[in-house]
């Protein structure tokens, strides 16, 4: 009778599972669009909090946890999932559901019995069961709920109504839980644990006579030494042939609804300041931005759907050994990998990495890899330099990749020479499988998002700053001169001109480098907003585009790809190594080095471009 007045329906539960389980699919979909993500305090690691309705309609709090393969934790991630599991961090769960893969039990057994020694209320979901019967498995779950002591529930997270049994289960009772304990693991207690998930996999799982998965099969072309790497060059330039093809017409339709809104302001409103502000700065600089935002969606799409199939994993595999050529180990290969995206996120995802020299390393060369905030730069000088040539662009484009990555493989060698990573890579393959749809939308709703938060708010300001600069006239104006040339930003960037001019930049290039180390994507909103205060607003992405095809030389543009792929990034790359890092030194050695390879590489550049043109 006590327990039944006790017991308490759960308003707050939290998802832990091994990397590859299917959790954030899970995830997504309980929760769908109803997400939150942010940080936790006082670390880097993200944290994702939605809202899901149960089968009786309550809404209950889920809290997807970082991905870890045991409690004993080895890494950053991992250890923040363990600390908000026990109560040191974040409100404690009143329900811990344990997702693990049906299809690979052997494995994530041991972190259900890690989960289970806590004493919190826990649920064991076993997802991928649509996989189950494909592979010719067969899991006895009630067996399985005797031996753990605990619930099982089966899901299958792809599908639209596949976590019925969670949100049924989800409406059940529990009893109040004592607060969680935990003691740090000893080579006998882990040896146990294994034993005992040995132990319950005999007992619960029975295995086909034949492996049924066709991923072993598959990997005999993807893991070759030499047709690995065809496939994966295949993949890079599929894909950025996407980008560029695809791209193209999706940016006539902004550039086209852009063009039209600028028109209509010139229409309906006064010659003036604020007509001025609206066309020329907010509508032609935030305008040149969000032009590029396809380019930047189908780049995160096929990366999404490659690490979704499975993929990913098995590039790391095999990048290791090349890697390793330069002191680093197919480890770094994640992060590096991250940092296409964005090298925040990828810098952070050196946690992973246990010996320090190599993360070290890793963080220094991670700006290296051509951020998606690059993606509206390339893209323009790239049109500009091959309009309507999607084959010579997507080339070009997979040539700044590869050029990046080959110069931070170099960068790596010099820092370790001497010192040659001996770690080993460990990492789980998942079977193959179809990206899930769901996942896919979610993931580029959230980088669409944040894409369009930075526009709102970085970039607008920036926008606005510059068009002021533009605007208001220099106290040394000269008569004669053109009004670009008379304002503050004509001054700032003809000072700055000194300094870029052996590189072959002009004044509107070199005024634009300054608020780009706040966010790349304001070089383009930067020359966007110049060149449309010296002529026509309309087709915005187009005009500007135009401009630099017809007024910039081909060293020029040259020079200024070549200038991106190695400047510094963003500040919040600074903040962020210097965090990471924990040293002032090694925040201003990464910038000191980048800023001196860009620019010898784009003086080498230009002088060479403009000899051959000549």
């Amino acid at each position: 009778m006590t327990e039944a007045i006790t017991a308490i329906l759960p308003e707050r539960i939290a998802l832990l599972g091994n990397p590859n389980c299917g959790k954030t699919a899970l995830f997504n979909l309980l929760t769908g669009s109803r997400q939150k993500v942010a940080n936790y305090a006082g670390v880097t690691v993200e944290r994702k909090e939605g809202t899901l309705h149960t089968a009786e309609g309550r809404h209950v709090t889920v809290l997807d946890l970082p991905g870890a393969y045991s409690l004993n934790a080895l890494s950053g991630d991992e250890a923040v999932t363990r600390e908000v599991i026990t109560g040191q961090r974040d409100t404690l769960p009143e329900l811990l559901v344990c997702v693990a893969d049906a299809t690979n039990l052997r494995l994530h057994l041991r972190l259900v019995l890690e989960a289970r020694a806590l004493g919190l209320p826990m649920v064991v979901v076993l997802n991928k069961m649509d996989r189950v019967k494909k592979l010719g498995l067969t899991i006895d779950r009630a067996a399985l709920e005797r031996e753990l002591g605990v619930p099982v529930v089966g899901a299958v997270s792809v599908q639209a109504h596949g976590a019925r049994e969670l949100q049924a289960f989800l409406d059940r009772p529990l009893a109040p839980h004592r607060p969680p304990t935990w003691k740090n693991a000893t080579a006998e207690t882990v040896r146990a644990t294994q034993h005992e998930a040995h132990r319950i996999f005999k007992l619960a799982v029975q295995e086909p006579a034949v492996d049924a998965d066709p991923s072993a099969k598959i990997d005999r072309a993807i893991m070759h030494p030499v047709w690995g790497f065809v496939i994966l060059a295949i993949v890079l330039f599929a894909t950025f042939m996407a980008v560029f093809s695809l791209g193209d017409v999706l940016n006539g339709y902004i550039e086209d609804a852009f063009g039209w809104l600028a028109g209509l302001v010139e229409t309906h409103m006064a010659d003036g300041l604020l007509r001025g502000l609206l066309v020329e700065g907010i509508i032609g600089g935030i305008g040149g931005v969000i032009v590029f935002l396809p380019q930047i969606l189908i780049l995160f799409l096929f990366i999404l759907a490659l690490e979704d199939s499975g993929y990913l994993p098995r590039a790391a595999f095999l990048l290791d050994q090349p890697m390793s050529k330069a002191g680093l180990s197919g480890r770094s290969f994640i992060p590096l990998l991250s940092s296409f995206a964005c090298a925040i996120p990828g810098i952070m995802a050196t946690r992973t990495i246990s010996d320090p020299r190599d993360r070290l390393a890793t963080i220094l060369i991670a700006p290296l890899m051509a951020c998606s905030a690059r993606i509206p730069v390339y893209t323009l000088i790239i049109a500009a330099l091959f309009p309507g040539e999607p084959l010579a662009a997507a080339l070009t484009m997979v040539g700044l990749y590869a050029l990046g990555v080959v110069c931070a493989m170099a960068v790596a060698w010099v820092m370790k020479r001497g010192h040659r990573s001996r770690s080993t890579l460990l990492m789980e393959l998942p079977s193959y499988q179809w990206p899930d749809l769901r996942s896919l939308a979610i993931g580029l709703w959230e980088r669409a998002m944040i894409f369009l938060r930075r526009v709102g708010t970085i970039i607008l300001a920036l926008t606005i700053v510059m068009w002021a600069l533009y605007t208001i006239p220099s106290p040394r104006a000269q008569t004669g001169a053109s009004e670009l040339e008379n304002s503050l930003a004509g001054e700032i960037g003809h000072a700055l001109q000194h300094v870029f001019a052996p590189i072959g930049f002009n004044a509107h290039i070199s005024i634009a480098l300054v608020p780009g180390m706040a966010a790349r994507e304001v070089v383009v909103s930067a020359l966007g907003t110049a060149y449309a205060m010296e002529g026509d607003e309309d087709q915005v992405g187009a005009q500007l585009e135009a401009r630099i095809a017809t007024g910039w030389s081909t060293a020029t543009k040259l020079s200024l790809l070549i200038w991106m792929v190695f400047a510094p990034q963003c500040l919040s790359t600074f903040i962020i190594v210097r965090r990471e890092t924990n040293s002032w030194k090694q925040m201003w050695l990464m910038g000191g080095y980048l800023f001196a390879l860009a620019y010898l590489a784009s003086l080498i550049t230009y002088h060479m471009a403009s000899w051959l043109t000549a």
